[in-house]
This record gives C-alpha cells, structure tokens and sequence, in this order.
C-alpha cells in the first residue's frame, strides 16, 4: 500500500473539492492517503511519502498562489527528485499555461509527472468533474 499526500490550496473551495475526489479515488484503491491543505504541511514531509499529489488552481496571471502555496512548492521542488507527482487544480479563464509551467518544472526537478499534463477543472466541479477528479485518484493510484 502506497503512502499518498495531498496537499492543496483552495480560495474559492473548488480545488478543495478536487482534492476530496482525488483522495477518495485513491482510497478506493486501497492507498494509504493524507489529505491536508497547504497551511498544514512542511515542505520537508514530502519526502516521507511514496506519492505526492499537489493541487492549486491558476491564479491571477496563469500562476500559482503566491502567499502560500508557492513558497511551498519553491522549498518542496527539492524533494521531488524520483517521487511519483499528480497535480490538479480548478481555474476560471486561460488556456492551462499555469499547469503547463508547473509539469515542466516538476519534470525539470526529476518527478515522475502522472498523465504527463495534470488535471484541470473549470470553476466548480459538476458530477462528472468530480468523477473524473475521481478516477484521476483511481488511476494515479496504479500509476
């Protein structure tokens, strides 16, 4: 059994809710999964973990969220060397330049990048957002 962490940043609660699905799925799988917010974690801890699924929508100019969740990725990208990596996030407007930058600089860092392009929700996710949020849990679960 895989030992999973979700660490996610959510304003508007809908890349929370992707990250419930997410765990949910791989929990279904039978993974070890824990789920917590950005605030919650130390950088460090992810190196504790076989697989880390890393969520934060685009903000602002196509970017990550500058107060929290990127001083986090800035100290966790030294941990991701080999580590097995999903990434999620919701976004409002934009063409996914935010996630593009994002796989290749964990690809950059040596992660092992699930689906090679990670999951993007628009707005809030509908039923079949969250069912496949669930299934991206599912599927990063055998990855």
């Amino acid at each position: 059994m895989a030992k999973v962490l979700i660490v996610y940043w959510s304003g508007t609660g809908n890349t929370e809710i992707m990250a419930e699905k997410i765990a949910e799925g791989l929990k279904s799988a039978n993974q070890d999964v824990d789920l917590r917010q950005v605030s919650d974690v130390s950088a460090s801890e992810v190196k504790d973990f076989d697989k880390i699924a890393l969520g934060c929508p685009s903000m602002g100019a196509e970017v990550l969220e500058e107060d929290e969740f990127q001083p986090f990725f800035d100290e966790a990208i030294n941990h991701l060397n080999g580590k097995k990596i999903a990434l999620f996030g919701s976004y409002g407007w934009g063409d996914g330049e935010w996630m593009r930058n994002w796989v290749s600089e964990c690809e950059t860092a040596g992660a092992n990048i699930y689906t090679n392009e990670g999951l993007m929700i628009n707005e809030t996710p509908d039923s079949l957002g969250e069912e496949e949020c669930v299934e991206f849990g599912k599927g990063f679960a055998d990855f």
